[in-house]
């Protein structure tokens, strides 16, 4: 099975965000998505071609506890680069909100928070679709779901850009010959966090960060395969198109 999927969909969907234009986003916004899906796609692919991480030190606690014993895993250097393309990434979405804002700049220690919430949705969503990739097309199925309410929002094009993606890759994905690997599962993530960041009020942006949290924490105990297999809807879009096998371990934090 192929890694170059993911390679292919960082790189298309980096290109694409100038290429295209983004007829909703200014030259910040696609300035800030190109940092977002291009650094976690670049902290992907360390994982990818030199995953060093024991059993014992994978999820965060995991990663947390190899530093505290003086190691540095690749698992590590991955979170470290999200989270820093993350933050990047959440500064100029803030600007570009804050230049557009007709009531002028939020206070200083609001922006702060529009920051910080910002980074958590993009790095919380790279983490999470990375979760998913344990199935054929799983990744981009959650990807693309977890997209769908930007839809009729500001961010509606970069929502059309990830499923255009997913649809380019995804026949090749659903058959098993290629996956998405941390790369793209990475990259498909932050886009689908840049898009909400972007595209979505900060209340609902408030919320949207704690469920990340919440889910991201929760799969350091609870296997998604496993919730999954046990609900007939869930299964049975999990299934949908599938040809083949992951090769991939279903146990809880296995994908980080």
């Amino acid at each position: 099975m192929s890694l170059l999927e993911g390679p292919a969909l960082a790189m298309g969907m980096v290109a694409a965000t100038g290429v295209a234009g983004l007829r909703d986003s200014g030259a910040d916004l696609r300035w800030s998505l190109a940092v977002a899906v291009g650094g976690a796609g670049i902290a992907g692919v360390i994982d990818d071609l030199a995953e060093d991480t024991p059993e014992r030190s994978r999820g965060f606690r995991g990663h947390l506890g190899a530093i505290r014993r003086g190691q540095i895993t690749t698992g590590s250097l991955k979170m470290a680069g999200i989270g820093l393309s993350a933050a990047i990434s959440a500064s100029v979405v803030s600007r570009n909100r804050s230049r557009a804002s007709v009531e002028g700049p939020p206070p200083l220690t609001l922006r702060a928070i529009d920051i910080a919430v910002d980074t958590v949705l993009i790095a919380g969503s790279a983490n999470l679709i990375n979760l998913f990739d344990l199935r054929p097309g799983r990744a981009l199925k959650a990807a693309a779901l977890l997209i769908a309410p930007m839809a009729a929002t500001p961010a509606s094009s970069q929502a059309a850009l990830l499923w255009g993606a997913a649809c380019a890759v995804g026949p090749a994905d659903l058959a098993a010959r290629d996956m998405a690997g941390d790369t793209g599962a990475n990259a498909l993530g932050a886009l689908a966090g840049h898009a909400w960041a972007s595209g979505a009020p900060r209340s609902i942006r408030l919320v949207a960060a704690t469920a990340l949290v919440a889910m991201n924490l929760v799969s350091e105990q609870v296997s998604f395969s496993g919730v999954i297999r046990r609900h007939g809807l869930l299964r049975r879009i999990d299934e949908w198109g599938q040809a083949g096998p992951r090769s991939h371990a279903d146990g809880p934090g296995d994908e980080r």
